[in-house]
């Protein structure tokens, strides 16, 4: 999948890795240990959900659940296809850094997405996800989460195998 943003500048990237957050089973989703603060959790899918963790940093999630059903996926890493300077520039690295995008506070400060991009859909707009023109052969591992302390045993992290740009 292809994330875009669009606006003074374009930046295109490659999702490289994500994590799920299930529903209030999940103990490490937002819908387990704070239910009614986030009604985006509980409608339609394709919609982004931004929140601030530790107050600073970004983090960048897709509701992927019908409506009434809580579930996103969090986008970890990104590999750079179009902007890469425009990104290295917002994050202070050099452009050929194939990292510019890896990890999710990372990857929002390279792409520009703030708290205001909250609700923003995914299907139109200047941030959008779309299925690359030629997806090609990939190979796709699974294992824990990362970076948190709630069910991080749970297998919901999913990266493409050996990917340069995949957070650590």
């Amino acid at each position: 999948m292809l994330i875009t943003r669009r606006g003074r500048a374009v930046t295109v990237g490659r999702i490289v890795e994500t994590e799920a957050y299930l529903g209030p089973e999940d103990a490490a989703s937002h819908a387990a240990f704070r239910p009614s603060s986030h009604p985006l959790f509980y409608g339609d899918g394709g919609f982004a959900y931004v929140y601030l963790i530790y107050g600073l940093h970004a983090c960048l999630n897709v509701v992927a659940a019908p409506p009434g059903r809580p579930g996103c996926v969090l986008i970890r890493a990104v590999e750079p296809l179009e902007g890469a300077p425009v990104m290295a520039r917002r994050r202070g690295v050099a452009a050929t850094d194939p990292r510019i995008a890896s990890g999710p506070g990372n990857l929002t400060r390279a792409f520009g997405i703030s708290v205001a991009d909250n609700g923003a859909d995914f299907t139109r707009g200047p941030l959008t996800i779309e299925k690359p023109p030629e997806p090609g052969r990939i190979r796709i591992t699974r294992g824990p989460r990362i970076g948190i302390t709630r069910a991080a045993e749970r297998p919901l992290r999913f990266w493409i195998a050996n990917h340069p740009a995949v957070s650590r």
